[in-house]
């Protein structure tokens, strides 16, 4: 199901969702996404919501003239502006702080914004992908997260099950990661010994395919 709805995702430029516990591979859907669009050719630019300080967000996404703010020694454009046609990869999208919520929201709307400290009015058509670990819905209800906003963004919604409700998942994953390793390392492991295969998918993988990989 959930490659039916990247399928989906690759032919359009529909706002998505993409929700799951940390490690299960939120962000590499969204690049699978994006490599496989008509405008692949275009940048994917990311945006932690999470590793951003509150009174840096508006900048980040929107841009700033010079002046704008103390430190602000140079005009700058935002992650919006740097994603052109592409894709804006908004990810742990929980973060935004309430008040940026607003703001973004009037974004997805009219696909109009303009800089910190600047008038002019500045347009974009790239494509917007969020992510979160968390329960947004469950947010709504709390009065964390804008109820528009969530419904603005969960156009389409991917759920990933984490790895422990997959363990079928394991085995691949982890000849796959065992070759990359070879290749990184100039090792030459070529197999797993008996019983470590059966430890694997018994174990509950709290960190998903990030902690099987690692």
């Amino acid at each position: 199901e959930i490659f039916k709805t990247i399928g989906i995702l690759c032919r359009s430029r529909t706002t998505a969702l993409i929700q799951g516990e940390t490690g299960t591979g939120k962000e590499l859907i969204a690049r699978v996404i994006h490599r496989n669009s008509p405008f692949s050719a275009e940048p994917m630019v990311t945006l932690d919501c999470s590793s951003i300080v509150e009174t840096l967000i508006e900048s980040e996404l929107f841009g700033h003239e010079k002046g704008a703010f103390t430190g602000a020694v140079a005009s700058k454009p935002g992650r919006i502006e740097m994603a052109g046609e592409g894709t804006l990869f908004l990810d742990e999208i929980g973060e935004l702080p309430l008040n940026m919520q607003s703001k973004f929201l009037g974004f997805l709307e009219r696909r109009e914004y303009t800089a910190v400290g600047g008038r002019r009015v500045l347009h974009s058509r790239c494509r917007i992908i969020a992510a979160t670990n968390r329960d947004l819905a469950d947010m709504v209800r709390r009065g964390e997260f804008r109820k528009d906003l969530y419904y603005r963004l969960k156009v389409i919604t991917i759920q990933i099950p984490p790895l422990r409700e997959r363990a079928s998942d394991i085995p691949p994953l982890a000849e796959h990661f065992l070759k990359k390793a070879n290749r990184e390392l100039g090792t030459a492991v070529f197999r797993f010994q008996d019983g470590v295969m059966e430890r694997l998918q018994q174990h509950p993988w709290t960190g998903n395919v990030r902690e099987l990989e690692n």
